[in-house]
């Protein structure tokens, strides 16, 4: 019989690569298909719908506001500025932009997240660099420029909107690696319920803002129920749901493991790629998909006190 140990070990890995494959799903065939929708307004609709419900089942958690310092409340507001409301603009724009085209390069380019991450750390936290990173960042950049261009040289006379969504996604993973480093120390001290609770309730209040400044508050006439569909799927399975799965087996597994297991977000968004829109990957992205997945991998088990390896810092990483 399995130890209790090993039965946390199991239940917090399946629980990870359920999240992690969610999440694929997501990137791939959810999100694209609100593309008829304006960005910002999708942002806030994801995040605003399931904080709602999320008031109905933790509304005790506001008791934790008048424990809150200054400096607590600013830094949740940031992850939140960052993770949630830039960064996920950021993603979701690069998935628009592609047409159904290059969505798993648009994920898979995202996980690049450590190498800013780590970079972050090292800049504002004064966290020593692991002597190799510069040869894993290195070859995980590399490796994402060929897996979004192949061995041709950036074309941007063709009308292709490839580059720009690559942008975006290193944009998207330059902001959740800031959250991750914001959120260390601040968030060893909440549980996974409080953190996603407030996550989502300031960057719903984020995104209001912002939607109501761009005038799109009036979005909501637009709103198919095709698309509502969507957005229910999206609030409570691979969003919100994902989330909450994803802190629960990140608090039964090591940091190393958690890293190994997130690699079933990428590859089942090449998956869900091929399924759902018949895209092949060429072989030079193959090969690169593997050295970038490997490399990333190297930097985050190599460098898990500075970035991974507590849960504070895992907790933020790939959704926030």
């Amino acid at each position: 019989m399995m130890s209790n140990k090993v039965k946390s070990y199991v239940a917090g890995s399946i629980a990870i690569c359920i999240s992690a494959t969610l999440w694929g799903l997501d990137g791939v065939v959810l999100t694209p298909r609100l593309y008829n929708l304006n960005i910002q307004f999708v942002v806030f609709i994801i995040h605003a719908l399931p904080f709602v419900m999320m008031n109905v089942f933790l509304f005790n958690e506001y008791r934790h506001l008048k424990f809150f310092s200054l400096r607590e409340l600013l830094f949740i507001f940031l992850i939140a500025l960052t993770g949630g409301a830039l960064g996920t603009m950021a993603i979701v724009k690069a998935l628009f932009l592609v047409d159904f085209k290059e969505l798993s390069v648009v994920v898979l380019l995202q996980k690049l997240q450590p190498v800013f991450a780590i970079s972050l750390a090292a800049i504002i936290l004064k966290e020593r660099l692991n002597r190799d990173f510069a040869l894993w960042a290195g070859l995980a950049i590399v490796a994402g420029y060929f897996l979004t261009f192949g061995l041709k040289l950036p074309d941007f006379e063709t009308g292709s909107n490839t580059a720009l969504a690559a942008g975006y996604s290193l944009i998207a993973a330059f902001f959740f690696g800031s959250a991750t480093v914001l959120g260390k120390g601040v968030l060893r001290n909440l549980s996974f319920s409080t953190a996603t609770f407030y996550r989502y309730g300031f960057t719903s209040l984020i995104m209001l803002v912002i939607v109501a400044f761009s005038g799109k508050i009036n979005q909501f006439q637009f709103v198919t129920v095709e698309n509502w569909k969507i957005i229910l799927i999206i609030s409570f399975t691979v969003g919100s749901g994902a989330i909450f799965l994803y802190y629960y087996g990140l608090k039964k597994v090591p940091a190393m493991l958690s890293a190994i297991f997130e690699l079933f977000f990428p590859l089942s968004a090449i998956v869900f790629d091929y399924i759902f829109n018949h895209k092949v990957l060429s072989l030079v992205q193959w090969v690169s998909v593997v050295i970038m997945l490997v490399s990333i991998l190297k930097l985050s088990m190599s460098s898990p006190r500075k970035v991974s390896a507590k849960d504070a810092d895992k907790q933020l990483k790939s959704r926030l």
